[in-house]
């Protein structure tokens, strides 16, 4: 890939799908962590079966354009998961992105700040503070707020710059998959400005808290896609039909699959189930509200 030049924090150079540009979400350090030393990383990991990124103190995005010759304007933002430790940047993230480029929908995988790894382990660092689920839970407090301050910061980004995007920026939607679903909700239910609230969405086996769970929807429609498995390892399926009800119940265009088998984490992977084709319904979800 040729020499990037940055032109006010938009990265020009190829335009095929995997010609992935990046994007920082912020001139400078983050505001709020800007004493944060830990430096970025990616690796494969043996107990995730999968790559990973760790340690994101400078948050970015990762732009796949979409196919051109079937591009409608529609943008997707991704968040991945990884407990708020790491994120799964292939399976919940890249692939992600170009399936949907491939379809004519610009995609952005956002990097967004995580809890410092302190080895060179995120997931069974993960593992081991997941133990005392409390503890857990307040540690991630602080992390869940700046995460939604990036993601709403990479809203105002693409609508600010749409046209050089090449979007719509009134067709402007994000996905999040576990962490990352927690993320998008953050976006969703906790934005004071309208610039910064998505268009649609989509939780793919998230699990919102019960004070998330608390908050107001925003009056405008907003249609929500919901995916997870019923045999979640971390048994949060129950808090996505929660998540149903609380659209359904607010009168809100509201769609939920829960697949038998799949697990936690299932992403775009493959294992031979029925939940390997979640993204196909996913996309049909996405035509039928004209987004694709």
């Amino acid at each position: 890939m040729k020499k990037l030049i940055i032109t006010s924090l938009f990265l020009a150079g190829l335009t095929t799908i995997n010609a992935q540009k990046s994007i920082p979400l912020y001139k400078g350090k983050a505001p709020g962590t800007e004493n944060w030393t830990q430096k970025e990383a990616q690796q494969f990991n043996e107990l995730f079966k999968t790559e990973v990124v760790f340690n994101v103190a400078q948050p970015s995005m990762l732009l796949f354009e979409a196919d051109k010759s079937k591009a409608n304007g529609t943008v997707i933002v991704i968040a991945p998961g990884g407990g708020f430790q790491s994120l799964s940047i292939n399976r919940e993230g890249i692939d992600v992105a170009k399936k949907l480029a491939e379809n004519g929908i610009t995609a952005v995988v956002l990097k967004y700040r995580l809890l410092e790894t302190k080895s060179n382990d995120p997931a069974k660092e993960m593992m081991e503070n997941i133990k005392d689920r409390k503890a857990f839970d307040a540690k991630t407090a602080p992390i869940k707020v700046m995460a939604g301050n990036d993601i709403k910061t990479a809203i105002s980004y693409i609508r600010k710059n749409a046209e050089k995007l090449n979007v719509n920026p009134e067709k402007l939607g994000v996905i999040g998959f576990s962490a990352g679903a927690s993320v998008i909700l953050e976006s969703v239910l906790h934005s004071d400005d309208a610039s910064t609230i998505p268009n649609f969405a989509a939780s793919i086996y998230g699990g919102p808290s019960d004070s998330v769970l608390g908050y107001k929807i925003p009056e405008q429609k907003l249609p929500l896609f919901i995916c997870a498995a019923d045999d979640d390892q971390l048994k949060l399926a129950p808090k996505s039909i929660l998540l149903y009800t609380k659209w359904h119940d607010a009168k809100q265009p509201v769609e939920l699959h829960i697949y038998e088998k799949g697990g936690h984490g299932f992403g775009m992977g493959k294992q031979n189930l029925p939940a390997d084709k979640w993204s196909d319904v996913y996309l049909d979800w996405l035509k039928f509200h004209k987004f694709l």
